[in-house]
């Protein structure tokens, strides 16, 4: 049997009070909080106050300007947004049913899968339920799980790295990501032979921002070889700033396999014949456990797993 008795029923917590602990979150005073939420300021502090006492721990820590979250008041805020954003999905799932559409599902990818996994998996969603609404956010991983965790995407393909809070989330393999150098179509490298990293050491190369994992890996690959990495480089993650700067000189990219096979596919660019042993870490389907997909959600799920048998050729167990 289901137990009821749980901590904020006892509590009497109020809907507004995580409202509340939000809206001070980001504007970091009670006064702006309040007109926010169109409250006045003393009742604010009273549901402040209310919360604080039963949770017998400080929220906020009261500065001359302002109020900054505690640790204490860092976990209720994260769990308030969360706590939010499922109520709004639940209205949103229900307005939809009342309109007779299936739902909505948000999915977050990183660029490679966005381009060689989503198109096929979505495709066969929109086959299946026209109706289904699916918005798709490309980003870096770090930035989908923070809203993966927010509650504003309901599934990933992404990469799960050391410092990721592993503790409620479930993680599916599915490939790793190999890179390679491009170049413009008709560049002199393309009729070379046997190339070589120190062939292309001294050439002008577009590169991953510095911090990243590539950028770090594309230099050690460099370094395991005695050589010293490029220094005539352009730092940018924009792929339309790439393609175009590629087609206009005699630079040098790196990229990962899939999208450079995509525009290569288009005679923007072409992939140079050069090992390039700086693969990017696995991928896979990134959910949270501590939350059911919704019926569309579930859809878009049994698509991905299985669009990435062909994709990747990876069999993934179907719920």
């Amino acid at each position: 049997m289901t137990n009821y008795n749980h901590w904020f029923i006892r509590a009497r917590l109020k809907t507004r009070q995580l409202l509340l602990l939000v809206a001070l979150a980001e504007e970091g005073n009670i006064h702006r909080a309040a007109q926010v939420l169109n409250m006045t300021q003393p009742a604010a502090s009273k549901l402040l106050k209310d919360l604080e006492d039963v949770l017998e721990v400080p929220l906020f820590d009261r500065l001359p300007r302002g109020m900054r979250p505690t640790w204490y008041g860092e976990t209720m805020i994260r769990h308030a947004r969360v706590a939010l954003a499922s109520l709004n999905q639940a209205h949103d799932e229900l307005t939809a049913l009342k309109a007779g559409r299936f739902g909505q599902v948000s999915v977050g990818a990183i660029t490679s899968p966005g381009l060689a996994l989503l198109p096929p998996a979505v495709a066969m969603v929109k086959r299946e339920q026209p109706d289904l609404r699916v918005s798709l956010e490309i980003e870096t991983s770090p930035v989908l799980i923070e809203r993966l965790e927010q509650g504003k995407l309901d599934m990933l393909v992404a990469r799960l790295f050391a410092e990721h809070d592993k503790s409620q989330l479930r993680y599916e393999a599915l490939s790793e990501e190999p890179v390679c150098a491009l170049v413009r179509p008709g560049h002199p490298l393309l009729g070379e032979s046997g190339l070589t990293l120190r062939d292309v050491v001294g050439a002008g190369w577009i590169v991953p921002p510095a911090g990243s994992v590539l950028r770090h890996r594309f230099e050690l690959m460099f370094q395991e070889e005695g050589l010293a990495p490029p220094t005539n480089t352009i730092e940018s993650s924009a792929l339309l700033f790439i393609t175009r700067m590629l087609q206009q000189s005699d630079m040098l990219a790196v990229l990962a396999t899939d999208v450079a096979r995509y525009y290569a596919a288009h005679g923007i660019v072409s992939l140079l014949p050069l090992d390039m042993p700086c693969h990017m870490d696995q991928f896979g389907i990134i959910t949270r456990t501590d939350r059911l997909l919704s019926p569309a959600a579930r859809v878009m799920m049994k698509a991905l797993k299985t669009a990435s048998m062909s994709v990747y050729g990876r069999k993934l167990e179907m719920d």
